[in-house]
C-alpha cells in the first residue's frame, strides 16, 4: 500500500512507500504490522490510533486489529491510562539478539587493533541477561602468555576486568543480580565483600577504566572498558590481559590507552553520545 509518513518529533517525512516487484509478492498484513511499529518508532516511541491511521494511510479499523495482534505477540503495547500505543518489550527482546550476533562481528577489527598494539590477548564479553558472557577472544603474540579464560560465561564477574568494567554502571540492584551467586575468593588480592566491591567500581566510574590486579588468577593483570550503545546503556566490555613480568608502568598505560580508545570508538559505533564519557567523569565526580 502507498502511503506517506508524516514527520515524528525531530524527524523528515519520508517519501511515499513504493511497492517493489518483490513487495508485490508480499503478505499485506504482515507489511501492514511492521509499518506500523517503524510509524510508532518514527512517532518518538508513542502515539495515538488516529495518528497512527493519518500517519500510515491505513484506516482506523485496521490499525486496531493489526496493533492488538502486535500487543498480543508483545511488539506493541498500551500506555496504560492514556490512549497511546508505543513500542513492545518483545522488540527490546529481539533488539537484544541481534546485538548478539552484532557485536563480535563489529568489534573484531578492534580486537585485532588491540592485540596488535600490545601483543596481549583480548577478550570481548557481553552483558546477557544476569550474565556477563565473554563472546571473542584474540590470543597473545608472546611467547609467555596467560591463561585468561575462556569463551562462555564469566564466573566471577566481581574479579575480573570485564566484569567489573559492565558492573560499574549498572544499578545497584543489578550488580547485586549478577554477583548472586557469590564472591568467591580466588587469590588473595580478590574483593569478597559487596561494599568493598561498590567502592572498587566507584573508582572505575572515575577513571573509565577497571582492573584486575591479580584478582582472579596469580601473575596476571587485566584492563578493561565498557561499551555503550545509542542510549548510553553499557552492552559490553573489552579488556586486555597481561603476566605480571611485562606489567611496567608504560607497558600498563598502553594497554589502558589502547583500551578506552577501542571502547570508546567501538560504542561509536553502536551510535553511544559522543558526550558520554565527560558526562560519565562529571556524575563519578560528584558521588
Amino acid at each position: 500500500m502507498d502511503a506517506t509518513i508524516l514527520p515524528g518529533p525531530g524527524l523528515k517525512a519520508r517519501p511515499p512507500r513504493a511497492r517493489t516487484e518483490g513487495e508485490r509478492h508480499s503478505i499485506q498484513s504482515v507489511d501492514r504490522a511492521l509499518f506500523l511499529l517503524e510509524t510508532i518508532a518514527e512517532a518518538g516511541g508513542e502515539a495515538t490510533l488516529t495518528d497512527l491511521s493519518v500517519r500510515t494511510g491505513l484506516n482506523i479499523s485496521t490499525c486496531h486489529h493489526l496493533l492488538a495482534t502486535l500487543i498480543q505477540r508483545g511488539f506493541a503495547a498500551k500506555v496504560p491510562g492514556r490512549r497511546l500505543y508505543a513500542l513492545g518489550a518483545r522488540i527490546l527482546y529481539l533488539g537484544h539478539a541481534c546485538l548478539q550476533v552484532d557485536l563480535p562481528r563489529r568489534a573484531q577489527p578492534y580486537l585485532e587493533t588491540v592485540n596488535a598494539a600490545t601483543g596481549e590477548t583480548v577478550h570481548l564479553a557481553s552483558l546477557q541477561g544476569d550474565n556477563v558472557v565473554t563472546v571473542a577472544r584474540r590470543e597473545a603474540r608472546h611467547a609467555v602468555r596467560v591463561d585468561s579464560g575462556r569463551i562462555g560465561k564469566v564466573d566471577a564477574p566481581h574479579a575480573t576486568s570485564l566484569g567489573k568494567a559492565i558492573m560499574a554502571w549498572l544499578p545497584e540492584d543489578e550488580m547485586k543480580r549478577l554477583v548472586a551467586h557469590g564472591m568467591k575468593r580466588y587469590t588473595p588480592n580478590t574483593i569478597t565483600e559487596f561494599p568493598a566491591l561498590i567502592e572498587d567500581l566507584r573508582h572505575v566510574r572515575r577513571n573509565g577504566y577497571s582492573m584486575d590486579r591479580e584478582e582472579i588468577l596469580p601473575g596476571v593483570i587485566c584492563i578493561g572498558a565498557a561499551i555503550r550503545d545509542q542510549a548510553g546503556t553499557v552492552i559490553g566490555a573489552i579488556s586486555a590481559s597481561t603476566p605480571t613480568m611485562r606489567a611496567t608502568d608504560e607497558h600498563l598505560a598502553l594497554m589502558r590507552n589502547e583500551i578506552v580508545a577501542a571502547s570508546r570508538a567501538l560504542s561509536a559505533q553502536f551510535g553511544a553520545p559522543a558526550t558520554q564519557t565527560t558526562t560519565d567523569q562529571a556524575q563519578a565526580a560528584a558521588s
